[in-house]
């Protein structure tokens, strides 16, 4: 088992900044990729940005340039630095781990961007 807590959620104006933690704990020795989907009311569940092995990392292209994920492996933590933000950002952003063939998620932190 492999628990995710996310933190850094808010409120922020267009154009401003916000930085999301996801730690985790459990059998964290077994997680493989771990990345960031968000998800709008009424919308499904998209991908943010991932590492998808190693340190190669993945981003939606609505995000290239702006996102960037990072990890910190000793705090067992993955991060989403978030810059420029639009109010089409606004979401709940969850934290994903993969374990084999099984996806462990967070409960999700809120992002409201205000024009």
């Amino acid at each position: 088992q492999v628990q995710l807590v996310e933190s850094g959620g808010g409120l922020v104006q267009a154009g401003g900044s916000l930085t999301l933690s996801c730690a985790a704990s459990g059998s964290i020795f077994r997680i493989g990729t771990m990345g960031w989907y968000r998800q709008a009311p009424g919308k499904q569940r998209d991908l943010v940005a991932a590492f998808t092995g190693g340190s190669t990392t993945h981003y939606a292209d609505s995000v290239k340039g702006r996102f960037t994920i990072s990890r910190d492996d000793a705090k067992k933590t993955v991060y989403l630095q978030m810059n420029s933000l639009k109010p089409e950002d606004t979401a709940v952003y969850y934290c994903i781990a993969h374990v084999g063939t099984n996806g462990y998620w967070g409960q999700g932190t809120q992002v409201t961007v205000s024009s």
